[in-house]
């Protein structure tokens, strides 16, 4: 009694395309069995490679029944069915998706990354499959350096690297030349011939030929199957029992990933450094500009606080309205009469003008501010170096020009506008 591996029954697919709907697969049911080489055929845009994709688990069907191994793929979470994947599938591509960056040993150990084998282990798998396949000397090789045969030579290693039942090969000549192709599907017939069950898609009915069963879709349905051959006798056991779970921790996940990278900086090497001079310009400048913002803000803030926030302005006149001409509203006894007040430390009369100063033959247009020896308190300004003249100094040096500003005030005498400080405690 013939087992079947795969089981589709009634499978649909289909995909919204604006207000239509395309059906790629229009109730498909195939059984392939252990030990079966199978080519499915079809044109582009036949159903073929949406067929492959759930056959590979890569693709979930809109609706129908998928059994891989006795069991239903659609009621497997993400991990158990990547780890169904894993196990049971190899997968061999038309354009190979090899990693440009890894040798070809590298790449041909990526599946068993995934399924936590070792990291001697997985070198060691893999250079005995490149050995068999006739690359042992190109392991440290990278995919450029390789021929369109090699490259696909290197993806079907890859393919059987974790040892999979079923080997899935999607067009896998379709980028070689004839002898190439001739030589990889009889690669291909030799694996079946071991017991791999191989499903092979293609639209050349040469290709096909080399298969002993050949199913054929047209419009997303199976129209002709050849029927179900005889499977090899030596096909590989599977083990329907197998828990399916995730092989690989994070950290060993992790340490590849950086692995992988580090790989990647290092095969481009002048891109990287390129990359990693802008990173340092890009961040520097931004420093620059946060450094420069804020020393301004920091600038612009001690100015604030040297006013003082207790610091009140009293000048002549009304509010709203521009003073112009000599206003003598305010006199130096204003001042003194506000410092009497509660909670006053300091009151100071200001006065401020423009003037012409001479030096020599030289004459300079100027502000002149005259005020009183309380002007740092007011300001709340410490002296750095020197002393500020005082009170003495100014009944010494001004006794005339105070008794004429008191004369002025009082006769209201031409005077510049005037105001003053107060600080309070």
């Amino acid at each position: 009694m013939k087992t079947a591996i795969l089981e589709l029954g009634d499978i649909h697919k289909h995909y919204a395309n604006g207000d239509s709907t395309v059906r790629a697969l229009d109730g498909v049911s195939l059984a392939i069995h252990r030990g079966e080489f199978v080519a499915i055929m079809g044109q582009s845009g036949s159903g073929k490679s949406t067929l492959m994709n759930i056959i590979g688990c890569l693709d979930r069907p809109t609706s129908g029944s998928y059994l891989v191994l006795g069991k239903e793929a659609a009621h497997l979470s993400p991990d158990e069915l990547a780890a169904l994947r894993r196990e049971t599938f190899g997968f061999v591509f038309q354009r190979y998706n090899l990693l440009a960056t890894a040798t070809a040993g590298e790449n041909v150990e990526i599946p068993s990354v995934y399924a936590g084998l070792p990291k001697h282990k997985r070198a060691q798998r893999a250079g005995g499959l490149l050995q068999r396949l006739g690359l042992g000397d190109r392991t440290d090789h990278r995919p450029a350096e390789l021929s369109g045969g090699q490259q696909q030579r290197v993806a079907i290693a890859r393919a059987l690297v974790n040892d999979p039942p079923v080997i899935l090969a999607d067009e896998p000549t379709g980028a070689l030349d004839s002898k190439s192709g001739e030589e990889v599907l009889a690669l291909l017939k030799e694996l079946h011939a071991e017991g791999r069950t191989i499903i092979l898609i293609t639209h050349a009915e040469t290709v096909a030929q080399h298969a002993s069963r050949i199913v054929r879709i047209q419009d997303g349905r199976i129209f002709e199957d050849s029927g179900v051959a005889e499977r090899s006798a030596t096909a590989t056991a599977v083990d329907e029992n197998r828990n399916y779970v995730s092989g690989v921790s994070f950290a060993a996940s992790l340490q590849e990933a950086l692995v992988t990278a580090w790989r990647s900086l290092r095969v481009n090497l002048f891109r990287t450094v390129l990359t990693l001079l802008g990173i340092i310009i890009g961040v520097a400048a931004v420093v620059a500009m946060l450094a420069v913002g804020e020393g301004s803000r920091q600038k612009v803030l001690d100015r604030i606080s040297a006013f003082g926030t207790n610091l009140m302005l009293i000048r002549p006149g009304a509010a709203g309205i521009r003073n112009t001409g000599d206003i003598v509203t305010l006199v130096p006894e204003d001042a003194a009469a506000i410092k009497a007040l509660p909670n006053i430390d300091t009151a100071l009369p200001e006065r401020s003008s423009r003037m012409t100063v001479r030096y020599g033959n030289i004459d300079y247009q100027t502000s002149v501010q005259g005020t009183g020896e309380d002007f740092p308190s007011a300001r709340d300004w410490k002296i750095a170096e020197g002393q500020f003249f005082h009170a003495d100094d100014i009944k010494r040096l001004c006794p005339r020009s105070r008794a004429r500003s008191h004369r002025r005030a009082n006769a209201l005498s031409q005077r510049r506008q005037s105001g003053g400080q107060v600080r309070t405690a």
